[in-house]
């Protein structure tokens, strides 16, 4: 059953909200990074089921992060995409692809 961004927030919130507040924001930031790090080695030489595994780490720290923040991630992916590309406005994006937007 597909399961909304809100609705993920909402479950690593239930399922993990104490022990988060506890660790705080900095430490939650680490454990993160940490995620993000184990990503990139698993899309350097992982299978595919690895790869997805760290893919979903990567989203649960980053919902675990925003928990701690206090910033609804849903509405944060609206107001920021909404409109496609945050800074032509256009889906797709045309702007200078050596350039972040």
């Amino acid at each position: 059953m597909p399961v909304s961004i809100s609705q993920f927030q909402d479950l690593i919130r239930r399922t993990f909200g104490a022990k988060d507040s506890r660790r705080g924001i900095d430490g939650t930031f680490l454990w993160f990074v940490e995620e993000v790090g184990e990503l990139a080695a698993a899309l350097r030489g992982g299978s595919k089921a690895e790869q997805s595994e760290e893919f979903a780490d990567v989203l649960a720290w980053l919902a675990t992060l925003a928990n701690s923040a206090g910033v609804d991630l849903e509405a944060a992916i609206e107001r920021k995409y909404a409109e496609g590309c945050p800074t032509c406005h256009e889906t797709p994006c045309r702007c200078d692809p050596t350039v972040k937007p």
